[in-house]
């Protein structure tokens, strides 16, 4: 469900999983960042002082309106009254205490004193937005309540409906059974649309699409077995439509309920796959997924260089890709050609890995901290290779495919069966029996190679409904024509094979969408709709946000957006208020830690403002070029940090500054991939708007901390951090401190927005409001101002 564990676990998770508790918190979030953001001073004017106690007031009254709601809800819902109350006093507590921190004191003649700083205004909003938060989401469990009732009602239902044996008693039982159905298409049709997760609103559409397929193939089928109650055939045919509504009724609950429950199969397995939760035997890591992780290794060792553990990683990540790869070398549908051609690009991807490890290998002997143009050249050539073996993977997979629609096996097959089961001629059935069996197989391993392909979440789960569909749906027709062969003139098996027939056809025109659904997004090609009800991909192409191919320039982010987008800014907000206050701590201000960790402060800053529609930051092209000067300016802080913790004596706190420290590269490195990702369409941008200031978040949290530990490292061991040697040049030694003591320090470097497309974080031109990480140097009241 959305974000909770179970009543009885002690910790609740705040991950936000729907758009309308999201959308709830947004004018919560927004008085808050008018409290937050509020300069912090020695005296305040009688004008600034109302302003901030009617925002205190507001507050203040807003939460007592909100938890007289929350207690109404737990006096109605006994199953989650402790939590619910408990959050509710959370919420009112700290709604007092952010009332009384607005509360100022006159001191006579020279004005209104504040008697609060503003940490303790920010440590209170922090636990207010969790507070309420925690209400949002117990309350959202009597939604999930509602719709886990209503699948109960249909398991009960399709149950009666399994145990009648006349047809008065099952149209009564089966007229129920559809207003159950219908209860709970309008209730997973809301929660789908509600969900926030790709992923989640995904597995939701496939579970409710073959719910929805195997309506009329149940009413068939149940007909079939009260007509013809002997016939074997009949009755394992309705037996295999019980099974697949039952398993989509175990997905939807599994979807709701964020995998609280195991899943069974009703063979009475559990259900091992991991990303659509449909029900196959496989839990595999697609194709896709292998050659991103292996490229981004490969990508990252211009940052981390290639050590022992790097070199471990690499090859972990290259054995992946090999087992993927012999996916498609193994499969019985790929020609000779283009098995060998597989083959031979795998062994270029290895020889041109093990050349670039063994480069790396030198230059870690002679403690090299920055690559040589022979490794760059080498880690060139190994993503070049790797994109070019995954090239082929995806031909291979489109010949095979090409090869089976331009045949259109499947009406011949179906034709054959119609016609064979109304002569009622059970050899020839029988025979085709096995065709159709192999036409299946061949299916099933095209769908099985476009998993593979798929880089988005959707399109694989999109993949994986197709497969198991299929393999479910295939024998259910073949019981179908042996039912009506044995029973020729019965028009009612005649209809049930028609169902079958109709279903399996609509699939297959399911599946040629998909297979250029998957193209088209491997290939760099338009924003298109996906299969069923399912959400587009987020992966697209290089034209702008809000706009079409004829107009490239870059675009703000709505009213809607901003609203979308709130609760993330506002948690990075307090995060940069965080790090500043930690930072506030050293004694020498100047020194090269605190200056980088307060530019990375201030960079995170003007992202926030962006998520407002305030700042210097306009467009998305000035967010994601921001964004990429940070990250330049994580990798600095990283190398200074080394530095500084080399003259750390062993100690449990040196070994919590480098599991820190170890992180930093790995953050940086995952927002500079999110920036190179191309976007086409308002709704991919938007995601990767979404993608980079989370991003960037995660990573102003681990700096935050590691200021922390280096202070405490620096105060406990008495260490001098105003001189350290630079991380540019071990051989000369220089004051960590400014050589500038200047009350007004040295703007950034601006840059603008010259070039209209996004791809150019790092292009030329000069763009104003955007702050460059060249300097160390950066008048941080400009941007309080902003603020």
């Amino acid at each position: 469900m959305a974000g909770l564990q179970p009543k009885n676990d002690a910790k609740l998770t705040l991950e936000i999983r729907t758009k309308s508790v999201e959308q709830t918190l947004v004018p919560l979030v927004t008085q808050i960042t008018t409290l937050v953001n509020h300069k912090e001073k020695q005296r305040i004017s009688e004008k600034a002082h109302k302003a901030l106690e009617r925002v205190g007031l507001a507050v203040g009254s807003a939460v007592d309106r909100f938890v007289s709601v929350g207690q109404s809800i737990a006096e109605e819902n006994p199953d989650i009254k402790a939590d619910m109350c408990f959050a509710c006093h959370d919420a009112r507590s700290a709604g007092s205490t952010i009332q009384a921190l607005t509360t100022v004191r006159q001191t006579g003649e020279e004005g209104m004193v504040p008697p609060a700083d503003k940490t303790a205004m920010v440590r209170a909003a922090r636990q207010l937005l969790s507070a309420i938060t925690k209400v949002l989401l117990l309350a959202d469990r009597i939604v999930v309540k509602q719709l886990l009732l209503s699948k109960d009602r249909v398991l009960l239902s399709l149950a009666q409906v399994e145990e009648v044996n006349n047809f008065t008693d099952f149209v009564n039982a089966f007229s129920q059974f559809g207003k159950d159905m219908v209860e709970l298409a309008h209730l997973s049709g809301d929660r789908q649309n509600d969900l926030k997760s790709d992923k989640h609103r995904a597995q939701m559409g496939s579970a409710r699409a073959i719910l929805e397929k195997s309506t009329m193939m149940l009413l068939l089928s149940c007909k079939t077995c009260l007509r013809h109650p002997d016939c074997s055939s009949g009755r394992h045919n309705r037996q295999g439509v019980f099974s697949m509504i039952r398993q989509s009724l175990d997905l939807i609950q599994h979807v709701v309920t964020q995998g609280g429950q195991e899943e069974v199969r009703p063979e009475g397995g559990p259900i091992v796959n991991g990303d659509s939760g449909i029900g196959l035997a496989s839990s595999h890591p697609t194709a896709s997924r292998a050659f991103s992780d292996f490229e981004d290794q490969v990508d990252m060792t211009r940052v981390t260089m290639i050590g022992p553990a790097v070199e471990d990683r690499l090859l972990s990540a290259f054995e992946s890709v090999k087992e993927t790869v012999e996916e498609f070398t193994d499969s019985y549908y790929t020609s000779h050609e283009a098995r060998e051609k597989i083959v031979q690009l795998s062994d270029v991807l290895r020889d041109d890995l093990q050349s670039m490890l063994l480069l790396g290998q030198n230059l870690n002997c002679r403690d090299a901290r920055t690559p040589t143009h022979d490794l760059e050249t080498a880690i060139i050539k190994t993503l070049e290779s790797s994109k070019i073996l995954r090239k082929q993977l995806l031909c291979t997979a489109m010949s095979q495919a090409s090869d089976l629609f331009r045949q259109n096996d499947d009406e011949g097959l179906l034709k054959a069966l119609r016609v064979a089961g109304v002569s009622g001629e059970l050899d020839r059935v029988e025979e085709l029996t096995v065709k159709f069996s192999e036409h299946q197989e061949q299916l099933e391993e095209v769908c099985k190679l476009f998993r593979h392909m798929a880089s988005t979440e959707p399109l694989v789960i999109t993949a994986e409904h197709n497969e198991s569909f299929l393999h479910s749906l295939g024998p259910l027709i073949l019981f179908a024509a042996h039912t009506l062969a044995q029973h020729p003139d019965s028009k009612i098996t005649r209809e049930n094979l028609e169902v079958f027939s109709d279903a399996w056809e609509s699939q297959i025109n399911d599946l040629s969408i998909l297979v250029k659904e998957v193209n088209d997004v491997c290939q760099g090609r338009g924003d298109k709709l996906v299969y069923l009800s399912l959400p587009r991909p987020g992966v697209q192409t290089p034209p702008k946000h809000g706009t079409t191919s004829r107009s490239l320039r870059p675009a703000k982010l709505d009213a809607e957006e901003q609203a979308k987008i709130a609760k993330l800014g506002l948690e990075m907000k307090l995060i940069t208020s965080e790090t500043e206050a930690e930072a506030d701590k050293w004694e020498e201000p100047d020194n090269a830690v605190v200056k980088r960790a307060k530019n990375m402060s201030s960079m995170a800053f003007s992202m926030y403002l962006f998520t407002r529609g305030e700042g210097p930051l306009r467009t998305t092209h000035d967010l994601f070029v921001q964004a990429q000067f940070f990250a330049q300016e994580g990798n600095k802080l990283y190398a200074t940090i080394q530095h500084f913790a080399q003259r750390v004596p062993t100690c449990p706190q040196k070994e919590e500054l480098f599991m820190y420290l170890d992180r930093i590269p790995v953050c940086c490195h995952q927002l500079l991939t999110t920036l190179k990702s191309a976007t086409f369409g308002k709704t991919a941008t938007f995601n990767k708007v979404d993608s980079a200031i989370q991003e960037t978040k995660n990573l102003m949290n681990i700096v935050a901390k590691v200021v922390t530990t280096c202070f405490v490292c620096a105060t406990k061991f008495n260490i001098d951090y105003r001189s350290s040697p630079t991380p540019s040049t071990s051989s000369q030694v220089t004051r960590w401190t400014s050589a500038s003591t200047s009350s007004n320090p040295t703007r950034y470097e601006l840059r603008s927005s010259g070039s209209d497309t996004e791809s150019g974080p790092g292009s030329s031109g000069p763009s104003e409001g955007l702050y460059r990480s060249t300097s160390l140097n950066k008048p941080l009241s400009t941007l309080d101002k902003t603020g």
